[in-house]
Formats: C-alpha cells, sequence, structure tokens
C-alpha cells in the first residue's frame, strides 16, 4: 500500500508528498475518532462527576479540579504539542498522544482516590495536548485537492462542534447503566480503533532538517496560557476582584506579550507571526475563540435548565442536544462545499453566527414550565446549524494555505483559540449569571429562587447572543471573502 498515488495541489506536484491518496477518507476516519474522543471528554467527565465525587468522598471545593486539572495541561501545552508534530512528524506525535490519552483514562477510570484521579486528568491533558493538533494537521497535509478538501473539514469540523452533545450523552448512558468509571474507560474502545488505522494508514514523515525547538518561547507561553486559563477558571469560584485571580490574569496577559516579542527574534519561532498574521488564519482563529465562548453557554447553563428546572435524567439531557448535533452535522457538511465557494467564508461565517444568535435569543424565551418542543426544540437547531457551518469554514480558513512545516502549530492555534475562549466564558457567564441569580433572589425573596434560577440562565443566553452578532460584525469586517487556499502537503515515505 502507497500513501501517495493520486497527484496532490499545485503546492506538492512533482513531489513525494502526502496528498489526496487513495486510503484518504479512511485516514479522515481514524482521525475522525480520535479527535471525537479529546472533544467529548470536556463533557463527558462532567456528567459523570458527581458519581466519581460520591464514590471516591472528595469535597465540593476539590471537585473543580477534576475539570481545572485537565484544562490547564491541556490549554498550556497545545502550542508546544502542534510545534513538536512539525519538528517530529505528525504520525509519530498523534500516536504517542493517541496511546498516552489512552493509559491516562485507563488510570482514572481505575482511580481510588481524588489524587490519582485528577493526575489522569492532567494526563490526559497533557497527551491531548499532542493529540488535537497532530490530528488537524493531518487533515491539513492529506486533503490538499480544494474540492475534497472541502468535505473533509467539513466532516471533521462536524466531529468537533457534536462532540460536546455527544459526550454529555454518551456521559449520561454510561454513569447511569453501567459507571462513572466507565466515561474514562471508554477512551480505551476510541483509541484502540484510532491507533490500529494509524499504524496502518498514515505515511512516515522524512525530513532533511530539523530546526531546534524555540526553548524560551516555549517556556513563556506555556505559563502565559497556564496564567490565562487558571486565572479564568479561579475568577469564576472566587470573583474578578481577587488577588489570585487578577495576579494570574495579569501574569499570563504581560508573558503573552514577551512571548510575541520573542518570537520576533528567535532563528526558529515557536509560532512564527506570519501564521497568525495571514487575515485568512487569523480571522479564523478569532472565529473559533468566539465560538468557544458561546458554546459553552448553550452546554453549561442548558443543562442546568433542563436537569435541575425540567428534571431531566442525563440521559435524557443527552438526548435532547441530539438536534443541536444533527443541525451540525448537516451544516458541517454543506456549507464548506456548497456555499463556501458562492459567497465565500465572511458570509458563511458571519451568517452563521447570526442563525446561532437567533437561537440563542429564542432560548431566552425559557420559564419554569415551558416545554422543550416549544422553546428549546428549534432553539438547538438554529445553533446548530449556525455554528456547524462556521465551525467547519473557520477549520479550512485556519490552516489555509500554511506550509508543511508549520502545519501542527497552526492547527494547534485552532484548539488553543477554542480552549481560551471556553475558560473565558465558563468563568464571564457564570459569575453574571450569579449576580443575576443574587439582585433577583434580593428584589422578590428567597421565596423566589426557582425564578430566579431561571433569569440567570436567560441573562447568560443574552450574553451569549450578543457575542455572536458581535462576532458576526467583527469577522465580516476581518476575513478576505476568498475560498481559503489548500496547505502545503509534507514529505513522506510510502508504505
Amino acid at each position: 500500500m502507497t500513501t501517495t498515488l493520486d497527484k496532490p495541489a499545485e503546492a506538492n506536484a512533482g513531489t513525494n508528498r502526502r496528498g489526496s491518496h487513495a486510503m484518504r477518507w479512511w485516514v479522515l476516519a481514524v482521525l475522525g475518532i480520535a479527535q471525537l474522543m479529546v472533544v467529548l471528554d470536556a463533557t463527558i467527565v462532567n456528567i459523570a462527576l458527581p458519581a466519581a465525587q460520591h464514590d471516591l468522598g472528595f469535597s465540593d471545593a476539590n471537585r473543580s479540579w477534576v475539570i481545572t486539572g485537565y484544562a490547564l495541561a491541556f490549554g498550556s501545552l497545545l502550542l508546544l504539542g502542534g510545534r513538536l508534530s512539525d519538528l517530529f512528524g505528525r504520525r509519530n506525535t498523534f500516536i504517542v498522544g493517541l496511546v498516552g490519552f489512552a493509559v491516562a483514562s485507563a488510570l482514572g477510570g481505575a482511580a481510588n482516590s481524588f489524587e490519582m484521579l485528577v493526575a489522569a486528568r492532567v494526563g490526559q491533558g497533557v497527551f491531548g495536548a499532542l493529540l488535537a493538533p497532530a490530528a488537524l494537521s493531518l487533515l491539513t497535509v492529506t486533503f490538499t485537492e480544494p474540492a475534497e478538501r472541502a468535505k473533509a473539514f467539513g466532516i471533521f469540523g462536524a466531529v468537533a462542534g457534536t462532540g460536546g452533545a455527544i459526550g454529555l450523552l454518551l456521559g449520561g448512558v454510561l454513569t447511569e447503566w453501567a459507571s462513572w468509571r466507565w466515561a474514562m474507560y471508554v477512551n480505551l474502545v476510541f483509541a484502540a480503533v484510532a491507533l490500529v488505522g494509524a499504524m496502518l494508514l498514515l505515511a512516515r514523515h522524512t525530513a532533511t532538517h530539523r530546526p531546534k525547538l524555540d526553548l524560551p518561547g516555549t517556556v513563556t507561553v506555556t505559563a502565559a496560557l497556564f496564567g490565562i486559563v487558571y486565572g479564568f477558571s479561579h475568577a469564576e469560584s472566587a470573583g474578578w476582584t481577587d488577588g489570585i485571580t487578577l495576579a494570574f490574569l495579569i501574569g499570563g496577559v504581560a508573558l503573552l506579550g514577551v512571548f510575541v516579542w520573542l518570537e520576533t527574534r528567535v532563528a526558529h519561532p515557536l509560532l512564527p507571526l506570519r501564521i497568525v498574521g495571514d487575515r485568512m488564519r487569523g480571522a479564523s482563529y478569532l472565529t473559533v475563540f468566539i465560538m468557544g465562548i458561546g458554546m459553552f453557554a448553550i452546554f453549561l447553563f442548558l443543562t442546568y435548565y433542563m436537569q435541575l428546572t425540567l428534571g431531566y435524567t442525563p440521559i435524557t439531557t443527552g438526548l435532547a442536544f441530539l438536534p443541536m448535533v444533527a443541525g451540525m452535522v448537516v451544516s458541517s457538511t454543506t456549507a464548506p462545499s456548497l456555499l463556501l465557494p458562492k459567497v465565500g467564508p465572511k458570509v458563511v461565517i458571519s451568517g452563521g453566527f447570526l442563525v446561532a444568535a437567533a437561537g440563542m435569543v429564542w432560548l431566552t424565551q425559557i420559564g419554569i414550565d415551558t416545554g422543550y418542543v416549544t422553546h428549546i426544540l428549534p432553539a438547538l437547531v438554529l445553533l446548530g446549524l449556525g455554528l456547524g457551518g462556521a465551525m467547519s469554514t473557520a477549520f479550512q480558513g485556519a490552516t489555509a494555505g500554511v506550509h508543511h512545516e508549520d502545519a501542527g502549530v497552526a492547527s494547534a492555534m485552532v484548539n488553543t483559540s477554542q480552549q481560551v475562549g471556553g475558560s473565558i466564558g465558563t468563568a464571564l457567564l457564570s459569575t453574571i449569571a450569579a449576580s443575576a441569580m443574587t439582585d433577583y433572589v434580593a428584589d422578590h425573596g428567597p421565596g423566589a429562587v426557582a425564578q430566579a434560577a431561571i433569569e440567570s440562565y436567560i441573562v447568560s443566553f443574552w450574553w451569549a447572543a450578543a457575542t455572536f452578532v458581535i462576532g458576526a460584525v467583527v469577522i465580516g469586517f476581518l476575513v478576505p471573502n476568498k475560498v481559503p487556499a489548500p496547505a502545503e502537503g509534507e514529505p513522506v515515505l510510502a508504505h
């Protein structure tokens, strides 16, 4: 079997580079499975967490570390993980990430203490930071024919966008019907299938030279991202004026400035500024960032509403999100191939944000006893249709025209943007919701707690809607209205 059978894109003509080869769609399946495993892990553990807490006996104060430990490791190491895939080969990095993620998941499933569970979650974050950029960069250098590239990124975008909702359903099923431990063990199934596919299908990378790793940049940006992610996480529980919150946020932003300065002066920068300086790629990263802020409001507050107010079980809550999954799948797989060539990314992304904003506005009509079919279902369909097209287009734009030596770090920027956006969205909207609930109780008395909760969700949905509207306007100005160019394939060995 060879992995270089067909002619790749023009940039790859006449060279032995990975391009659109005979097994390319099977490669996409492997990458999709790995991406799904990483994405659903963010929500599947949330559903299983109360059962894990009861079983292992840790406190409410410590519970957040099961989530925060993963987010800190994943968010702060993504750029390093992306660059390592550029330096040491995407296939190698992908396989190491898969194996490491599986081992960490097995340890988490077998955890007999709080400390062991948190350590396992940190391990998942570390290896997820290797795996996620490698998967997207492999997709980038495998599909270099423009027409097929649109379809492939659409499918991959659908997986990335729906993973959170699928995690809610899978977490509910496993927790109710088996054990919370299976929310961790299930990753072994995904990893095993993806590993077999990777060993059989992915071509081995060749390199005539290997640039040195930018150690000062690596240390600086890792510390910066750690500070920012931790600062927002701490703000959720301690408030925005807390000294630790301010120290980490200010320190993180300052280190980010130092990192940008360093990258203009080193011979082999961790993140070449040409990656983010390109209008198409820069606007695409901003799209994913904005989406991260808004999407967390959907999953977080709508899950609270359905379970705490409407009394849904975890499984029923997961099933309730399936229309959003369907909407995302439809728009992710059709917008890049049908709409993008005709109207351009400006219309697809901005239009998608406006449709998602309409879905959020629809959700502001919820009440204590409103129906799913009238108040939730239409909103979820709108959100799925809007965000699916925007996400798949942004994924394609984020790696547009990138040189194969930079494909890994360009892909890592996608995940980093989403992770930081999610951290900001969770902290900011949780704080806004808490304030709204406190103010409502203060105005209406302790007997209005149930309605106060509804008001807090509604305020969060309005803010998320505003975020999407602002995003539509900003992206409308920034993104060039042309179809993203394919990336360059990478040198590979046939096998």
